[in-house]
């Protein structure tokens, strides 16, 4: 979330606590060998994926740092980082991107408000209320805010923080609709925060320089898409190309039972079919031979009839 000073127009990115937000250096990092960045928005959580490298690629220091919204990309593009963790969407020009996972948009309201006694609400639910941002931000609430199709909106305050803004709406002057990651970040016991069940969820993804990617970065995109180790050394490319073969082979004892239960299945059916046949064709020569009786015997009766005369 970019929180916005629409008084001076001047833009600020939301910080996560506790979190340097400018690349550590490596002291220790043995001579010739480069420490790997990675860069992160707030309410992502990394730590996951850091254990694997350090498992891994012990040999190869790791920074790890925060960036702020307003440069989540831009820290590719200086190279202060290899890889960056993006809550989408962003300028995507010279990158490579994969999505992760999606986050679910919730309301950050005073823990008194209407809104706290229900499990989730709608963007209607908020229509009248006062957002803390860019309405340019949830364009759902935008679209149907009394104080946007009025024109009563006030400025806003200098907001610089998840901090400040959750203070703002704890004080009841506003409210904040933000993924639940960030909500998390600045959770008081002042304040509630529900989902708003029809404002799009966003999304997290990982991101890198298309031209010049290295070892390394293949190395770690390969953790976060789950490879094993013995696999995620191998370019990312040739790893998704081999995934479908790998598929397959996974599932094929489940598909070989598959074939064979279906195969028993229409044994069985083929099997009840013949039998079946067989009553009509038993049925069909029974009439025949009564027709044929029935045949015989009026002959017979002709011959007896003619011998009379």
């Amino acid at each position: 979330m970019t929180m916005t000073n629409e008084h001076s127009g001047d833009a600020a990115p939301v910080p996560a606590p506790d979190v340097a937000t400018t690349p550590p250096r490596t002291e220790d990092a043995a001579p010739g060998i480069r420490p790997f960045s990675l860069a992160f928005v707030a309410g992502v959580t990394v730590t996951k994926w850091t254990r694997l490298w350090a498992e891994r690629r012990a040999e190869t220091p790791l920074e790890v740092f925060r960036s702020e919204t307003d440069r989540q990309v831009a820290v590719l593009h200086e190279q202060s980082a290899d890889v960056s963790f993006v809550r989408l969407p962003v300028e995507q020009e010279g990158l490579s991107v994969i999505n992760l996972y999606s986050e679910v948009q919730v309301v950050v309201v005073p823990k008194d408000h209407p809104a706290s006694v229900f499990d989730a609400v709608t963007v209607s639910d908020l229509a009248d209320e006062h957002l803390l941002q860019d309405p340019d931000d949830v364009p759902e609430w935008r679209d149907i805010a009394t104080e946007v199709a009025d024109g009563s909106r006030r400025p806003l305050r200098d907001i610089r923080s998840i901090d400040d803004a959750v203070e703002q709406v704890a004080a009841g002057v506003g409210i904040l609709i933000v993924p639940q990651a960030i909500a998390r970040l600045s959770s008081r016991k002042d304040v509630v925060y529900r989902p708003v069940s029809d404002v799009a969820e966003t999304r997290i993804a990982l991101a890198w320089l298309t031209e010049g990617a290295t070892a390394d970065i293949e190395e770690f995109v390969g953790i976060v898409r789950g490879r094993s180790a013995s696999s995620s050394r191998a370019p990312s490319r040739e790893a998704d190309d081999a995934a479908p073969d790998a598929r397959v082979k996974k599932i094929g004892p489940v598909a070989k039972a598959k074939a064979k239960a279906r195969a028993a299945a229409e044994a069985e059916a083929a099997s009840g079919k013949r039998s079946g046949a067989k009553k009509p064709a038993a049925t069909q020569a029974a009439r025949k031979k009564k027709q044929s009786d029935a045949a015989n015997a009026a002959q017979a009766r002709r011959r007896k009839f003619g011998g009379k005369r």
